[in-house]
C-alpha cells in the first residue's frame, strides 16, 4: 500500500505518471480496439457494377455484399427493359463502407405521354429528325404517287392517321406517307415540235410537267427560227407530271 503514499513531490509525480498512462492505453485502446471492432474501421467494399441490371435482382445481389440501394430518379430510355438500372453514384469501382447506400436511376414502367409534333408538309429527313428529338421512332416509310417529292403527306399511327398535339407515348412508331416527286398517272408526252418556244413551254407548265434544258441549234431548211425542231422525251412516250422535259430550239 505504500505505493499510494504520497509522502513526497517524487511519489506525487508517480501517482501522476500513472494516472496519464492509464488515460493513454484507454483513449488508444477505445480509437484502435473498440471502434475498429464495433465500426470495422479501415475495411471496405469495392462498389460494382449494377447499370443494365433490373430491379427485381438488385436487392439480394447487394445483400451479398453488405451493400444496399435506393431509387431516387427514374425517366424514360428507348428500347430498354422497364426497371433496368441506368445510373448509379458512387460509380464503379470506388471504395465505400459495409451498409452504404447506392443511389440508382432506373427506367419507367410506363412510357411518358407526349404531344404528336406536326410533320406533314416538311420533308421526310427533317420528319425524322423531328421524331429523334421526342422519343419517337420511325415506323414505315410508304411512297405515293405525288409531285411533292419526299414531302410529309400523312402521318400515321397504327394505320391511322394522327393529328399534330394527340397524345401519343414516347416510343411509339410513326409511320409516314410521302411523295414519291412523279405523279400518279403516266399519259403521252405532248407534241411539241415545230411549236413556238413560248407555246412550247406554256404547254408544258400547263400538263403538270417541268421545263429542262433549252438547246440551241442552228436552223436548217425548213426549219422556223423560235420553234421546236426536236424534244426529249419524244412525243407520245409515256410521261408521268413533274417530268422533266428538254427541247432543241432552232435559231
Amino acid at each position: 500500500m505504500s505505493f499510494f503514499k504520497s509522502d513526497t513531490w517524487f511519489d506525487v509525480f508517480k501517482h501522476l505518471a500513472v494516472i496519464a498512462v492509464l488515460g493513454a492505453g484507454l483513449v488508444l485502446g477505445f480509437f484502435y480496439v473498440y471502434l475498429p471492432l464495433t465500426t470495422h474501421h479501415g475495411e471496405t467494399i469495392v462498389v460494382p457494377k449494377i447499370t443494365g441490371m433490373n430491379l427485381a435482382d438488385l436487392e439480394n445481389y447487394l445483400d451479398q455484399r453488405n451493400l444496399a440501394y435506393y431509387v431516387d430518379d427514374s425517366s424514360y430510355s428507348a428500347g430498354t427493359r422497364p426497371l433496368t438500372v441506368l445510373t448509379q453514384e458512387p460509380a464503379p469501382g470506388e471504395k465505400v463502407k459495409e451498409d452504404r447506400k447506392i443511389y440508382i436511376s432506373v427506367a419507367m414502367r410506363r412510357p411518358p405521354v407526349i404531344k404528336m409534333p406536326k410533320l406533314t408538309e416538311g420533308s421526310v429527313k427533317n420528319a425524322q429528325l423531328i421524331l429523334k428529338s421526342y422519343d419517337l421512332e420511325v415506323g414505315q416509310l410508304k411512297y405515293v404517287p405525288d409531285l411533292a417529292q419526299n414531302m410529309v403527306l400523312k402521318q400515321q399511327l397504327n394505320g391511322q392517321d394522327i393529328a399534330p398535339g394527340a397524345p401519343i407515348a414516347k416510343g411509339s412508331k410513326v409511320d409516314l406517307i410521302v411523295g414519291d416527286g412523279q405523279g400518279n398517272q403516266d399519259f403521252a408526252a405532248p407534241t411539241l415540235t415545230n411549236m413556238p418556244e413560248d407555246e412550247a413551254r406554256t404547254l408544258i407548265a400547263g400538263q403538270g410537267l417541268q421545263m429542262g434544258e433549252a438547246f440551241k441549234q442552228a436552223a436548217t431548211d425548213g426549219q422556223t427560227p423560235g420553234t421546236v425542231v426536236r424534244q426529249r422525251p419524244l412525243p407520245g412516250t409515256p410521261i408521268r407530271m413533274g417530268q422533266l422535259v428538254d427541247l432543241w430550239i432552232a435559231e
